[in-house]
């Protein structure tokens, strides 16, 4: 049995075909505002970032920093804690 078959199986010898195409690069729109801050009160600016079902919205997703990620996700969790935002939609 040679090394490309295993268990009666073939290996394909093309990838998935098609060109990888780059993304832009998504900046930080709040390093962009330097007197833009993250307020757990502002309810408006927090929920485009988390998803309709309730769920935080990843960094690669939000284009966030790393530093005003983490920022952004306490502010979350705290404003859902005094039922500003809600844990998880109704369905």
């Amino acid at each position: 049995m040679s090394r490309d078959q295993k268990d009666g199986m073939r290996r394909s010898g093309g990838g998935g075909g098609g060109k990888m195409r780059r993304s832009k690069k998504k900046v930080c729109t709040f390093c962009m505002d330097k007197s833009g801050s993250i307020d757990y009160k502002d309810v408006n600016k927090l929920r485009k970032f988390i998803t309709e079902r309730g769920k935080i919205l990843p960094r690669r997703i939000s284009g966030a920093c790393a530093k005003h990620q983490r920022e952004v996700t306490g502010a979350i969790k705290r404003s859902r804690n005094i039922a500003l935002l809600p844990f998880t939609t109704e369905q």
